[in-house]
């Protein structure tokens, strides 16, 4: 990561300041230490910093750096939407705003959130690549049903997320929330209690692997069933260790038609029929781009040729309803809150991270870098 003056550069006053020169810095960031970049993404750059007031010095800090708008005038449209979002809701499984920080000399923007050690993305990833074996039944089953319990927060407040994927579910590091999942990035979130217009005005969502099948045949209104299609793929990852549908992206327009990544889904769950989803018929990309899929068979290979669970298990009736093609029959976090699958040994637990199992080894995790 290098030190702390390389990585801080973009966040002080003048682009060449040196983080440390306390003159250099605005105001507000005189109450943090940088440390230095953390990531960076396509609404600008994240930093972790610790702070220096008596009562809390030293607690880590996530500093969320917008870009400028694209006309270059002010604040983005998705920082504004996420302030909006994010100071009107409160739950242990959402990210914490702390903050929020304006540069007046450039007018950019800069939210504080309290720091989170980990996420899905970088823990899936440690199982596939360095250990080498899957996560114990316990921590996947905390994660999922803390992941639940905030998105069904979320959804009873009439927020639709957008944009869940493994590395906007982010797990705290040691302390009194250790091992607390805290669903973070609600740069894409929604509000659809009353939509004036068709949410999909809104552009294109949702990393495509973790897409449902309504959004990829151009569905224009959507409900919170959507983001209930992603947390089914997180959970198959989890247990699986590899995304569950990882079609290829077609970027040749604006919004072009994903037929790569339902060829993907279709392989495994079958052809959706209009008889077990009545609305399909409706959906634009049904009806035209369609015709060479509707034409093709595809034998269902069924969720217990890729996820290693028994199709007798409460977990294989709990995934395969997440993953039900109609939106409408597919389970809501509320219901899923409720399944058998939670009800049988291990029980979900607060700390995701610390087996509650005698005789189970606890993963040392690599921190986010």
């Amino acid at each position: 990561m290098g030190d702390g003056n390389s990585n801080s550069r973009g966040i002080t006053n003048s682009g060449t300041a040196s983080a440390n020169n306390s003159n250099e810095k605005p105001e507000w960031l005189q109450q943090y230490n940088l440390i230095g970049k953390i990531g960076e993404g396509t609404y600008g750059l994240v930093f972790l910093a610790r702070t220096k007031s008596p009562t809390n010095r030293g607690r880590p800090i996530a500093i969320k750096k917008f870009k400028q708008s694209k006309d270059g005038d002010g604040v983005s449209p998705t920082a504004i939407r996420e302030i909006m979002l994010l100071r009107e809701i409160s739950h242990e499984n959402v990210v914490k705003l702390v903050n929020v920080h304006i540069n007046h000399a450039d007018m950019s923007l800069y939210l504080a959130f309290d720091y989170a050690e980990y996420d899905l993305y970088e823990i899936i990833r440690h199982h596939r690549d360095k250990v080498n074996h899957l996560i114990n039944q316990y921590t996947v089953k905390s994660l999922l049903w803390q992941l639940l319990n905030g998105l069904n927060y979320l959804h009873s407040n009439w927020i639709i997320h957008r944009d869940l994927k493994p590395s906007n579910i982010l797990v705290m590091g040691e302390g009194d929330e250790q091992g607390i999942v805290k669903i973070a990035d609600f740069g894409l979130a929604r509000i659809y209690q009353a939509p004036l217009k068709p949410l999909a005005e809104n552009g294109v969502v949702v990393t495509i692997w973790y897409r449902a099948p309504e959004l990829l045949l151009g569905a224009k209104h959507y409900t919170s069933a959507v983001d209930m299609w992603a947390v089914g793929c997180i959970f198959a990852e989890l247990l699986t260790l590899k995304p569950l549908f990882q079609g290829a992206e077609a970027k040749s327009t604006q919004n072009p038609f994903q037929l790569d990544q339902l060829d993907k889904i279709f392989k495994i769950l079958g052809h959706p029929t209009i008889e077990k989803w009545p609305t399909l018929a409706n959906l634009p990309h049904w009806q035209s781009d369609t015709q060479h899929i509707q034409g093709r068979k595809y034998d269902n290979a069924g969720l217990n040729s890729v996820v290693p669970l028994s199709p007798k298990s409460p977990a294989y009736d709990l995934l395969s309803k997440m993953l039900e093609y109609d939106p409408r029959k597919r389970i809501t976090a509320a219901q899923a809150l409720e399944h058998e699958y939670f009800r049988i040994e291990p029980l979900p637990g607060r700390n995701a991270l610390v087996p509650n199992q005698p005789g189970e080894k606890i993963v040392n995790y690599p921190t986010r870098p």
